[in-house]
């Protein structure tokens, strides 16, 4: 049977991080996960294809990326990538690393909602990467281990106040949600990932937070950023990935099952938001997988 690589990292109990750099002609490591936080930055690796949860994209020549959750399953993989000599520097650390009193503190705010986000993985813009570039350069060459750990601070604060950075895998995939929202988007968001695979209407979806179909649509996009008709595709195509991952059902029985009613509508639905197919999707984490 196929199943996820899960790694054993070489951060000791004794260290707070785990830094390597490494220089290669290609990605050769399979599909895996681990319960660190790891921040991974690659250059020259234009036309490299990454795979974080459900979301697949080819990266351009710089990556800068933070994964956290114990169940998210990452990759990078070859791709279209020609480069010679693709530079990777890698970072992991422990969840625990600074512990909740001091992650609860004012100061720490803006990096405890990073690592909150992190466990969908963030893709981070280029503005953020060009800011950090010079200490993440030379990071893995520091010698003085405490000096290293303020860069690494540094690093974390940076990209923590980045207005631009991106979730990629979606909270159905990655078996996350978050708690911060209203009271009323949590019902919904609770009701629709309970009920994803029935019909679900807008009037009713109102009904249960007791507000007229206007009044919740417009509530629901100002609090959340999206519409609602957004949303409960992206669940539905969230729970159809991990089924396409952990399933062998057939592509027309994984349409039906998570609420679509068209399987033509769905392949289309899926290729547009995830832009493979879902048969290509399936096939690329079988690839990736490791045979046990």
């Amino acid at each position: 049977m196929t199943k996820v690589f899960t790694e054993i990292t070489r951060l000791s109990e004794k260290d707070c991080f785990y830094i390597v750099e490494r220089h290669k002609t290609e990605f050769t490591y399979p599909l895996h996960q681990h319960k660190e936080f790891e921040l991974n930055f690659i250059e020259h690796g234009k036309g490299v294809r990454r795979i974080v949860g459900d979301s697949v994209e080819e990266i351009g020549e710089y990556e800068l990326v933070l994964i956290g959750g114990e169940d998210l399953e990452h990759v990078w993989e070859q791709g279209t990538c020609r480069s010679k000599d693709i530079r990777e520097v890698t970072i992991q650390f422990s969840s625990d690393i600074f512990g909740d009193d001091l992650l609860s503190k004012n100061q720490f705010t803006s990096i405890r909602r990073m690592l909150r986000k992190a466990d969908h993985g963030l893709v981070f813009p280029m503005s953020a990467v060009m800011k950090v570039y010079s200490t993440l350069d030379t990071i893995a060459q520091e010698q003085e281990r405490f000096v290293q750990f303020l860069k690494f601070l540094y690093i974390l604060y940076e990209l923590s106040v980045s207005d631009e950075a991106r979730v990629l895998a979606s909270s159905s995939f990655a078996h996350t949600e978050r708690s911060t929202e209203s009271r009323r988007v949590q019902k919904v968001k609770q009701y629709i990932n309970d009920n994803y695979a029935k019909p679900l209407k807008l009037s009713d979806l109102a009904d249960l937070v007791g507000m007229s179909s206007v009044a919740f649509s417009r509530f629901f996009r100002q609090r959340t950023g999206r519409t609602l008709s957004d949303y409960i595709v992206d669940i539905r195509l969230g729970y159809a990935a991990r089924m396409l991952v952990d399933s062998t059902k057939n592509i027309s029985e994984i349409c039906y099952e998570c609420g679509f009613n068209n399987l033509s509508n769905f392949n289309r639905t899926f290729k547009a938001k995830r832009k493979y197919t879902p048969r290509e999707f399936r096939a690329m984490f079988k690839k990736n997988k490791v045979i046990v």
